[in-house]
């Protein structure tokens, strides 16, 4: 089935388009002088944002008219002008105007949330950015004029050309890079680039997972991958690199440096988990014609006791690969609405036998007898849910038709003979 195809499932629509917008990240080492530039550009764009925000705060609190872009662009441009601002001017412009563009993003979702047009949880306004995140990242688009040069380097402008370590060609021709300062000091070039189809051949049949603790997923064929629990097996690490951090004075440069520490144990998971998501989400998209997940409520289970294990997990970023993995290579993707009772219903028979605690692993159907894994049986039950509604959405009839009514079913019209 083509990437373009309408796909649908228990609560949930997906229309994907023949291309899909990805985001390839690279290392970037910058030299000393670059990282000052670099450093002014991430001062700059955050004092662009901050002087727009506070120019509409100004003005709602005044009673006055919503400063609409193009207003703030004129005033970008005169603030550049004037001997308070002329530093804006050692910077690309184009960084100064993307900065911009975030802000009126910000207000654009706020308003569509408050409106009811944006789903999802509400959205708040937009915040003041400070020079105290540790995580700063500015962003040029094609008027900026970046290149990539003959010697494998990303020329910036303003900037000077930064060595980059490619682990990959690019696809095509990117849009817009993201230049990002991450906590741990590292800096990374995003490119975004649009790719089109690239269908595989014909796999196995469909597949349903269930995401789970106790093992990461169990898919309905049968197989189990096992939860690496990144951060479990780093939390000595973390624990030692937190103390030491503790121990250091506020604002003293060894902070600094225990901070950083931190940061890169947190970074180390965060890239493991990452890599493992993705080749695990791979490996299941090539071997699987048709994919269907359950629809789990992961910010109400991080509320719960179980929450480190669950942002352990990254069920949430490991949906997302599946569900564009399969956009792009020509799969069907469908979440089973959460309210589903899978964990509940005989996958054999379809008998309901209530729900179970979390203890009960293996369980006997009262109606046929049949012995169950619980978390296989709620996996085969999630692909048979997914079949029945992707072959609805795909034309079949699913209201019966009509039927003759029994004898004295339809009674009598009153005053007939």
């Amino acid at each position: 089935m083509p990437a373009s195809a309408y796909i649908t499932g228990i609560c949930h629509k997906a229309k994907y388009t023949e291309r899909v917008q990805l985001r390839y990240n690279f290392r970037l080492y910058p030299a000393p002088g670059q990282r000052q530039a670099l450093a002014r550009a991430f001062g700059c764009a955050r004092v662009v944002f901050n002087d727009a925000l506070r120019a509409r705060q100004d003005a709602r609190a005044a009673g006055l008219p919503y400063i609409t872009d193009a207003e703030l662009s004129a005033r970008l441009t005169a603030a550049k002008a004037s001997p308070e601002r002329a530093w804006l001017g050692d910077v690309s412009s184009v960084v100064l105007q993307q900065a911009l563009a975030d802000l009126n993003a910000a207000y654009r979702n706020f308003f569509a949330s408050l409106t009811g047009k944006r789903k999802g949880p509400k959205v708040a306004p937009p915040r003041f950015r400070t020079r105290k995140d540790a995580r700063q990242a500015v962003r040029y688009t094609r008027n900026a004029r970046f290149a990539i040069t003959a010697s494998g380097k990303l020329r910036l402008p303003k900037i000077g050309d930064v060595a980059v370590r490619w682990s990959r060609d690019l696809p095509s021709q990117p849009s817009s890079v993201t230049v990002i300062l991450d906590p741990a000091g590292r800096y990374f070039a995003s490119f975004a680039v649009q790719v089109g189809d690239d269908p595989l051949p014909e796999a196995g049949p469909a597949v349903g997972i269930d995401l789970g603790l106790t093992y990461f997923a169990v898919l309905s064929d049968g197989r189990k991958i096992a939860s690496p629990r990144f951060l479990r097996r780093a939390e000595r690490k973390l624990r030692k690199a937190q103390q030491a951090l503790s121990r250091k004075d506020k604002g003293s440069s060894n902070r600094k440096k225990a901070r950083a520490k931190v940061a890169s144990v947190h970074a180390r998971v965060a890239d493991s988990r990452r890599d493992w998501l993705h080749k695990e989400s791979t490996r299941i998209i090539r071997d699987s014609q048709a994919v269907y997940v359950e629809d789990l409520c992961v910010r109400g289970l991080a509320r719960t006791r179980l929450a480190k294990s669950v942002h352990d997990a990254g069920w949430s970023a490991f949906v997302g690969m599946l569900e564009y993995k399969a956009a792009r290579h020509g799969r069907i993707f469908g979440k089973i609405g959460r309210f589903e009772p899978t964990s509940q219903v005989c996958s054999a028979c379809g008998v309901n036998d209530g729900p179970k605690p979390l203890s009960v692993r293996e369980w006997t159907c009262g109606g046929c007898g049949a012995v169950h894994d619980r978390d296989h049986n709620a996996a085969r039950n999630i692909v048979a849910l997914g079949r029945r509604e992707t072959l609805n959405a795909c034309g079949d009839g699913v209201r019966q038709g009509p039927a003759l009514a029994a004898v004295g079913e339809a009674g009598t019209l009153r005053g007939a003979a």
